[in-house]
């Protein structure tokens, strides 16, 4: 989900200077205008120096600096500014929103609330507030927040947009459905609604709905891979695998560096059968993140449907190693072992994988039947007939093929 952006109040435009320290001002403003922050900062910082003790200036060089994404600079601006004027609701929110890139969100929640209790009617600061709240995963606080903040302005899309992604986490799909709907209409060329609506909207299993969502988001806004991915895992759902793969294609496409879209696009070959495809996806996510467990776990199961145990089993290894507390890697290492016939290690792998998951019935099943290849009769026999308690049918049958 897309949280939408901070509001960041105008720079001050007119000061009451000598001539002298009024030009500076004047400049670093046109400066800052044009987007020469650091030739603004420049003048601002002359105007300083000629008149140390006016809290505009302190707070437009804070504004410069916050553009350069010198965040701690811009703290020191805005504190400098309310210094010298305790009742500055603009440095008290814009600090807020430096603390909140910094990830100090309660440092911004705390300058938020100044600048709500010196001015509690300005609808932006409750959503900024909203903001730092979510990003404490305090859902509730910041619905409460963008709540009041749409009271205050009916027509505030980043509000509802806001609400809705702190509804969608709290699992209110249809909660956040109204809001993202809500924000369309107050403008339906807002590509942000469309691509939430469509997270809600998958979340709920409509399919079809977050496809349509996703389609009018990239649509709007054809160059965001987030789209694109997430219409692909939607057609995936929906067995659209050639689609699918068209769609993380195209994520690549515009982004070639995220290891998540080739798993996903491997994914989507290996339903369709093309493991040797799948597995180059696989490969490629690994390059990308060496530490990426699911793309050695599923090129370990593409391997092992290409009937090279031996490479699924040096996968599985790896996954083991990066979580030792995977069952199912522990499972399907055993399922590799067992087909090229090692049956001591196999049992060993089924074991673990019993150990961490008491109710995988299958790996009772497998690890009795290398037990049988072992002429442990009487162990298989058990194996399958707990394996059988766990609601695996099949198990019977090899109780009835060799323990009676």
């Amino acid at each position: 989900m897309k949280n939408l952006l901070l509001i960041i109040i105008v720079f001050v435009t007119s000061l009451s200077y000598c001539q002298k320290a009024e030009e500076y001002f004047e400049r670093g403003n046109s400066k800052a205008d044009l987007q020469d922050y650091q030739g603004a900062i420049a003048d601002f910082s002359k105007v300083i120096e000629l008149d140390p003790n006016n809290n505009v200036t302190y707070y437009n060089r804070g504004l410069s600096k916050y553009k350069l994404e010198d965040y701690q600079g811009a703290i020191a601006d805005y504190s400098k500014a309310i210094q010298l004027d305790p009742n500055y609701i603009n440095a008290y929110n814009n600090r807020g929103i430096s603390k909140a890139n910094l990830q100090d969100y309660q440092g911004a929640i705390v300058d938020y609330s100044k600048a709500i209790e010196l001015d509690p009617n300005d609808s932006f600061i409750y959503n900024n507030r909203g903001l730092s709240k979510y990003n404490l995963q305090d859902y509730q606080g910041a619905i409460a927040d963008y709540s009041k903040a749409i009271e205050l302005d009916p027509n505030h899309i980043n509000a509802y947009n806001n609400r809705g992604n702190s509804k969608d986490y709290l699992q209110d799909y249809q909660g956040a459905i109204a809001d993202y709907s809500k924000a369309i209409e107050l403008d339906s060329n807002d590509s942000y609604a469309y691509y939430n609506r469509g997270f809600s909207k998958y979340n709920l299993q409509d399919y079809q709905g977050a496809i349509a969502d996703y389609t009018k988001a990239i649509e709007l806004n054809p160059n965001d891979r987030g789209p694109y991915v997430l219409r692909g895992i939607s057609k995936a759902n929906l067995q659209d695998y050639q689609g699918a793969i068209a769609d993380y294609s195209k994520a690549i496409e515009l982004d070639p560096y995220d290891s998540f879209v080739y798993v996903n696009r491997g994914l989507s070959k290996a339903d369709l059968q093309d493991y040797q495809g799948a597995i180059a996806d696989y490969s490629k996510a690994i390059e990308l993140d060496p530490n990426d467990s699911k793309a050695y776990k599923n090129r370990g199961l593409s391997k092992y449907n290409l009937q090279d145990y031996r490479g699924s089993i040096a996968d599985y290894t790896k996954v083991i190693e990066l979580d030792p507390n995977d069952s199912e890697a522990y499972y399907n290492r055993g399922i590799s072992k067992h087909n090229l016939q090692d049956y001591e290690e196999a049992i060993a792998d089924y074991s673990k994988a019993i150990e961490l998951d008491p109710n995988n019935s299958y790996a009772y099943e497998g690890r009795g039947s290398c037990k049988l290849e072992l002429n442990q009769k009487n162990s298989a026999c058990l194996d399958w007939s707990k394996a059988g308690e766990l609601g695996d049918g099949d198990a019977y049958d090899l109780i009835k093929q060799n323990c009676n």
